[in-house]
């Protein structure tokens, strides 16, 4: 199991059903498994490229579950004092990101994708793409 170093984050364990040959079931119920309402979800694939990083950003209210449900990637947070690597391998891991935890997303396998749930609309302001003003909010 993992355990977080950085602060505002979290880790959500999925509901899950191993049934070969037949598949594998991963099941999040909200106020259950996933902490708050999801009013928004996207995945990322494709990501084939080996230099390809992703995220290099905060956010200052937003708060997301990001799961690598195939394949894997790197998760890199840092809180602003720790710095903490996650190997993403387990599609009934998520990994809570919350505000104010810088998060790049790097060494993707071609088979990863990412998916993420989050709980508000997606909202420019809310973005903080400068790691030096992240720095300065901290």
């Amino acid at each position: 199991m993992i355990k977080l170093k950085v602060k505002n984050s979290g880790i959500v364990k999925l509901q899950n059903f191993d049934d070969p040959p037949d598949g594998y079931l991963y099941i999040g119920t909200v106020k259950k498994e996933i902490p708050f309402a999801i009013k928004r979800i996207y995945y990322i694939n494709k990501l084939a490229n080996k230099i390809a990083i992703r995220g290099k950003h905060a956010h200052k209210k937003l708060h997301q579950i990001i799961f690598c449900i195939n394949g894997k990637f790197t998760l890199n947070l840092d809180d602003g004092n720790t710095k903490q690597s996650i190997r993403m391998t387990n599609p009934g891991l998520g990994i809570i990101l919350g505000p104010l935890l810088w998060h790049t997303m790097t060494k993707f396998s071609k088979d990863c994708v990412i998916l993420v749930l989050a709980d508000d609309d997606y909202k420019k302001e809310d973005y903080i793409r400068d790691y030096t003003e992240f720095t300065k909010l901290i």
